[in-house]
Order: C-alpha cells, then structure tokens, then sequence
C-alpha cells in the first residue's frame, strides 16, 4: 500500500521522480553546449531550465504511457537506486555548468569577444532551477486537472475513454490559456509597445531641410507619416558634399523616400504614395533606383543605405515603404507574410512604370533587403515575367530561414561548396557570400541580372529550421563557417531550441550572428552595382571611413 502511495505520489508530480531528474539533468546539459550565438547567463539559464523541463516530460510521458498500458514495473524502484539517480543528477549539473563558460567562450573566441564572467556559472545554475521548478509546478497544476476530469467523465465513460477525454481537455484549456492569455498578452504588449515608439517623435530631431527625402519641403508627406525609423532615415547618410569630399569629385545628393505604415490606410495606397513620391523627386532620373524593404520594425541599416550612396556617388534614388511595427524575429514567428502585399505592390508600380521606359533612358533597377525584408523582397521577384525585361540585380542580407530561394540555392548547391556559402550553378546569376568572401568568380560571368546573397555563418536567423529537431543540418557537417564555434554539435530536438533562442539574442555583436557592417555592404553592392573604375583601393577607403558606422 506504502509502495503504490509514493508510486502515485511520484507519478503525479507531488514528490519529483529521481529518474526524471536525471533525464532533466541529461537535457539541462546538452542545452548548454555551444550554439551559434553566445548567450548570456539568464538567457543560458532560461534555455537549460526549459530543456529540463521538457526531458522531465518525455520521461513522465512515458512513464505514463506504460502504466496506462499496464506494462509499468509491479515494484518501486529501490530506495539506493533513486540515491545514484539523484547523485547523478547532480554531478551532471556541476560538470555541465562549469564546462558551460568554457563552451560559452569558445563562440566569443572566434567572435572576438572577452571571457565569460567568473559568476557565470551559479547564475546558470540558479535561474535554471527556478525556471524548472516553476514548470514542475504547471505540470502539476495540469495533472491535478486532468484527474479531476477523469473524475467527473468517469461515472459515464469506460475508464480508458475517461483517462483519454480527461488529457485531452486539460490539454485543450491549457493551450487555450498559453495562446489565448500568455502568448498573445506578450505579442499585444510588444505592438503597442512599438507602436508607441514608432509615433514618438525625439524633440533633437528636426524635419529634414534637403528637397530630395521625404518629408523634407513641398514633400507629399507629413514628417509624422515617415514612422520612426523612416524619420531616422531620411535625415541620416551623407549629403552631397560629404560624398564630393570623400571622392574629391562631383557627386548628387541622394533621394530617399520612405512611406510610413500610418501614412495611408492600404499597402496599395501606400505604394501609390511612395511612387508619386519617386515622380516627384525625379528618382527615375537617376543612374540606380533600388526598391529597399525594410526589417520588420520598418528599419533600413545605414551600414547597407549609406556604402549605396557612396559607391553610387549620390547618383540614386532609394524607395521603401514600411509594413510593420514589430521586429524581425517576431515578426517572422506572428506572420511572416504580413508584408507580402506591401512589397508586392510597390515592386509592381515601379517596374510597371520603369519597364515602359526607353532602355536607354532608364536607372538601372535593384531590389534590397535585409532580414525579413529580404524574403518579403524575393518574394516579389517574378524570374519567368521578367525574362523579356529583367531588372539588373539584387543584394540581399541576411535571407531568414523561410526564403524559399535562399533554400533553393542551398539545397542545389554545387557539389563541395559549403551550406553556409553555397555556390550555386555558374555563378552567372546568383552568388553568395559572407565576411570571409564568396564572391569570386567561377563558372561563367555575370548575366543580365546579378542576384547576390550577403549572409554570415553565425546567423542563427539564416540558418534555422523545424528540422533541427530530428535532422542535422549540412551547416554542421563537414566544413564549417568560421564563425562557428568549434565545438558546437548537433543534438536532437535540444539543437532546434539552441537555436531557436539564438534567433533573439543575434544582434549585439558587428560582424556576426545578425549583425551586418558596412564593410561587407561595401563588398555585396560592389559586386551588385558593378560600378565604373571601382577598385580595391576605392573599397578599403571605403571600408575606413564607414569604419565607425553604427547602425543602430
């Protein structure tokens, strides 16, 4: 009687399992073997929290499973043997947060980065046991619901029936409160939190003066329609003196032209408005026109705005329109076809406009994009309509993981050529590259249209997908980006998680993970624009005096 009330006790989350702390144990230390971005203690702690608790719940899954089967052993465990689990379960602990700074370290040395602090470790620790603790307790609160359930459809239901109605209603109100409450009370909180900050208008920022951006005078926009970062982005850059005093040369001052998401109720009116605004400024007077999407909160990198309008002399003309209030990561895991409509009618309207042109006497034509406005400006690209008249290129940055051409290009990859610079075909329309290259010629040379991918082999937002969980990805095997850390292997379903938190803490560190610098802008839209007389002089000028650029 004694054996089956701590059987039950144990089963049902009163008293925690030893066997089911040493699998959380197991799962809390692969967490924190290396991933692609270094993190910081609560973040590392908060992951190896989680990947406890969910080790914690397969073994109780199938724990469970197998009683209800009536297959679980007849006897308890004996008590020495829960002693050795429990010790187990320990020792893992200590190794695996002291070897966490060591492993934590060997991605901040490829990056770069100073050591790990000496606290480190016990805040690992700490946090994580918190964080498994507090989902023990859900656990608990969920068990307690379900028998309750089973309790009361017990008196109508054979009993397996009951058992089975009972989990999956607990599971149905438990989603329904995670989704309906937690999940979606976060998602609200960050829109109006960003909402906020993008009506908010700093009182050191003054409307522009130059009658070439918009919101600037006679503009067919209010400096409040712009949004925040459209604001940011039409007083920043270089001004056409800067540019004659970097080249020693004339130059034009650039047009830039941002709509913001309040500026017009549709994405179709929008576009309409970032046209007439193009019209207006006489953008298609220009040498380069480029169809810029920005990130999800509507931000557009100065390290890829500002080396355009260097390298093209002031002589282009920039066109965005902003589809969003949220970031990136989050935006591409709410909706990541929100934008599609917004960047479809605006390459529309343009190229509608440019196509009919006398070739002669028309910009060349580029599409840009970085983060999720990558894939919404791939997105837009029409490969067969626009063989009659193709559009002369595209630099895209940072392609996240849902882009199904950056998936095409790595899938058919030339045969030797690394996942995380993959060369595809004859390299005469796309080629790829990061901070140690990739853009050599091979194969055959450029063709009407030059689609280059700037990405980096630490971007966790590039390199992510759902099969992490079951699969190890071809980024991991053989050759790898040397960014990477050495030491980071692929393990099932805890790498999908690694990974899937590196997506939110990418940014922080130049050069890598998600964070793109001039210096490679510089190279990708070189290569991109294929500008007279460049050379590799021009570029590491360049690179020197966009060398303290920050983007944000």
């Amino acid at each position: 009687m004694l054996a089956r009330s701590i059987s039950a006790r144990v089963m049902w989350g009163v008293t925690p399992s030893a066997f089911g702390v040493l699998v959380a144990a197991v799962f809390f230390g692969l967490s924190v073997t290396p991933s692609m971005v270094p993190r910081a203690p609560v973040l590392q702690g908060g992951l190896g929290g989680v990947v406890a608790a969910i080790g914690y719940l397969l073994w109780w899954a199938v724990v469970s499973g197998l009683r209800w089967l009536g297959l679980s052993p007849s006897r308890p465990a004996p008590v020495w043997l829960s002693q050795v689990s429990i010790a187990t379960a320990a020792g893992i602990m200590l190794v695996s947060v002291w070897k966490a700074a060591e492993w934590q370290a060997s991605i901040k040395a490829v990056w770069g980065l100073p050591p790990v602090e000496a606290t480190a470790p016990v805040q690992i620790a700490l946090i994580a046991s918190a964080v498994f603790i507090g989902f023990l307790v859900l656990g608990r609160l969920f068990v307690v619901v379900v028998r309750r359930l089973q309790r009361r459809t017990s008196r109508f239901l054979p009993p397996r029936l009951a058992q089975a109605t009972g989990v999956a209603v607990a599971l149905a109100l438990f989603w329904g409160m995670i989704d309906g409450v937690a999940v979606r009370g976060v998602l609200r909180t960050i829109d109006n939190g960003a909402r906020l900050a993008d009506a908010v208008i700093p009182p050191d920022l003054d409307p522009p003066i130059s009658q070439f951006v918009s919101g600037g005078p006679a503009s067919l926009l209010e400096w409040q329609d712009l949004g925040r970062w459209g604001r940011r982005f039409v007083v920043s850059g270089p001004s056409a003196d800067d540019i004659v005093a970097f080249w020693d040369g004339p130059a034009l001052e650039p047009i830039r032209i941002y709509i913001g998401l309040n500026a017009r109720e549709t994405p179709s009116e929008r576009a309409q408005l970032a046209f007439d605004e193009l019209i207006r400024l006489g953008g298609f007077d220009r040498s380069v026109l480029v169809v810029a999407m920005p990130t999800g909160s509507g931000w557009l990198d100065p390290g890829g705005m500002d080396t355009l309008d260097y390298i093209t002399r002031g002589d282009v003309a920039t066109i965005a329109v902003q589809y969003s209030y949220l970031p990136s990561p989050v935006s591409v895991v709410v909706d990541p076809t929100n934008g599609v409509a917004e960047a479809q009618a605006l390459f529309d309207i343009v190229y509608q406009y440019w196509s009919a042109l006398p070739r002669n006497d028309r910009p060349r034509l580029y599409l840009h994009g970085l983060s999720l406005g990558a894939f919404l400006s791939q997105e837009t690209v029409p490969l067969l309509d626009l063989y009659a008249d193709p559009i002369d290129g595209a630099l895209w940055t940072g392609s996240p993981y849902l882009s199904e051409l950056w998936q095409m290009v790595q899938a058919r990859r030339n045969l030797g050529s690394p996942a995380w610079r993959p060369r595809f075909g004859n390299g005469s329309l796309i080629r790829t590259m990061n901070q140690f290259g990739g853009l050599e010629r091979f194969g055959a040379d450029w063709g009407p249209m030059r689609f280059v991918f700037l990405q980096y082999g630490s971007d966790p937002i590039v390199f992510f997908d759902w099969s992490l969980a079951w699969d190890r990805p071809d980024w991991l095997a053989g050759q790898r980006a040397p960014d990477l850390s050495p030491q980071m292997r692929w393990i099932p379903v805890v790498t999908l998680f690694q990974v899937g938190l590196d997506m939110a803490v990418a940014l922080g560190t130049l050069g890598y993970g998600h964070d793109y610098v001039a210096r490679h802008y510089i190279t990708a839209w070189a290569e991109t624009l294929a500008p007279e007389d460049w050379n590799a002089e021009d570029e590491a000028r360049l690179a020197v005096h966009l060398a303290d650029l920050v983007p944000r």
